[in-house]
């Protein structure tokens, strides 16, 4: 009974993480919206801007964090390793291997999914840029998992996942026309490809039950990002031209702070625990928020489309949420029966 309590309030903190993570996303295109508005920086230097303060406040907090929490969180692990007889503890080399391929992968599949998103979005427009780039998300995630992890959806899980697909399109299309490039398609599919990546990774790397750690995790992965991003940042134009310079950093913080160091930071630490499918269904809150701010804080007209694709989506993650808690607690039930 300790066992499946302890599972679930994990799995429950996982899956509050992804949330939070998901709906901070959404504040950063009102942000950049706002920075657009008032200077002549570019998408990808805003990117690069993004990664590098989100570098620096990750740094900073891993300097601050007590040392002996990590190593209690560790050893904890270990011992939740050793109490399960199928699994082994990785030795040291193995674990360093791990490290690695995690931190550059993440930082890779981070540079490539948002420069190519933000490509996209120049290329073909924000409508079809965001709903092929997060469309396409989820289903590379599912067979992804599927292939690489033997990750079953179920009718449950395959209903909520077309269900927030739907929502994805009617909020995203449903408030106009726009016109579709193919050169901006091919793009957003790869930055759908990199965000894909990047949770196949991190749950993969998580399935061992092994000790994880997020926080530093990412910050190695905006570090990759922002040497990745800097050549780009740099033909574009580095340092914005602007007649509100404190706004601009006060934005430009704040993108830094929530959006990025805080969101990412969550959303690693809920992947490594939460099944992949659900993992890209729960972000699809990040349109959901954005269009919450787009009209209560930016002025933009109130749709049906609006409000049926955010009801869609909240739906979708609503009944993946509590079926993966369902899910989590029964398997911890079986294994304490088994034992």
């Amino acid at each position: 009974m300790s066992n499946s309590s302890e599972s679930a309030l994990s799995v429950g903190r996982s899956l509050l993480y992804l949330i939070v993570a998901g709906i901070a996303w959404g504040t950063a295109g009102a942000a950049a919206s706002l920075i657009f508005r008032i200077s002549d920086m570019g998408p990808l230097a805003l990117s690069f801007w993004r990664c590098v303060g989100g570098l620096v406040l990750l740094l900073g907090a891993l300097a601050l964090r007590p040392r002996r929490r990590v190593a209690r969180t560790a050893s904890s692990a270990g011992e939740s390793r050793g109490r399960g007889a199928a699994r082994t503890a990785p030795s040291a080399g193995e674990s360093r291997r791990r490290r690695t391929v995690r931190i550059l992968g993440t930082g890779i599949g981070l540079t490539v999914f948002q420069s190519a998103y933000f490509a996209a979005v120049e290329a073909t427009g924000l409508a079809v840029g965001t709903v092929v780039t997060l469309g396409a998300g989820p289903v590379l995630i599912a067979v992804g998992a599927r292939l690489i992890m033997g990750e079953r959806l179920g009718r449950g899980g395959i209903t909520a996942v077309t269900g927030a697909l739907a929502g994805l399109l009617v909020l995203v299309l449903g408030g106009g026309t726009a016109e579709v490039r193919p050169l901006g398609v091919v793009l957003a599919v790869v930055s759908a490809a990199g965000y894909a990546a990047i949770t196949l990774l991190t749950r993969y790397l998580g399935r061992d039950g092994g000790p994880t750690d997020a926080l530093s995790t990412t910050t190695w992965a905006f570090a990759i990002g922002a040497v990745g991003l800097l050549p780009a940042a740099l033909a574009e134009g580095v340092g914005p031209h602007t007649d509100a310079p404190v706004s601009v950093l006060l934005l430009l913080l704040y993108v830094a702070a929530v959006p990025t160091a805080l969101a990412y930071a969550l959303y690693f630490a809920g992947a490594a625990v939460v099944r992949a499918a659900t993992v890209s269904v729960i972000m699809l809150l990040e349109p959901v928020s954005a269009a919450v701010i787009a009209v209560s804080l930016l002025g933009e007209r109130l749709t049906a489309a609006i409000v049926l694709g955010t009801l869609l989506l909240l739906a979708a993650v609503t009944g993946l949420a509590f079926a993966e808690a369902r899910t989590a607690t029964a398997e911890r039930r079986r294994e304490a029966v088994a034992v």
